[in-house]
């Protein structure tokens, strides 16, 4: 399977590297690829974004489905017995452009809190990891 992680706005230090701490452990299980964007506001990172998706889009966003590590194991299941590519986005500050949520096939929720981006991106990959994991049957979810 072939992940690609969008996100909007560089990142360094802590959070830098447990995402690529999460990321590590993905790639035993799937093709995973980390872009990050330079931050222009939502409607400029629309085109670009937009441009650079592959597969079934999915964009995190606060107002989007809440879904249990569980849950989400069971969608990316399913990707992944299709050998569908899957595509995450996560805005800036600013968060994405309507145009972008309007082309996801899915959008998914974190939290109802607002989380910074950087945060999120750690979160999105922990919870990716986690997937894989209850897909293994491994004991990580337990």
């Amino acid at each position: 399977m072939k992940i690609r992680v969008l996100s909007v706005g560089k990142d360094k230090g802590p959070t830098a590297e447990l995402a690529e701490e999460y990321a590590g452990r993905i790639r035993r299980s799937a093709e995973l690829t980390l872009l990050e964007l330079r931050a222009e506001g939502p409607e400029r990172e629309a085109g670009t974004l937009l441009g650079k998706i592959r597969g079934e889009l999915w964009v995190l966003d606060e107002r989007g489905t809440l879904l249990g590590s569980t849950q989400l194991s069971q969608r990316l299941e399913k990707l992944r017995d299709t050998a569908q590519e899957l595509t995450l986005c996560i805005g800036g500050d600013e968060g994405l452009a309507s145009r972008v949520r309007e082309e996801a096939r899915f959008v998914w929720s974190l939290s109802p809190l607002t989380l910074p981006h950087r945060l999120a991106r750690v979160i999105v990959l922990e919870q990716l990891y986690r997937a894989f994991e209850i897909l293994r049957g491994a004991p990580y979810h337990k």
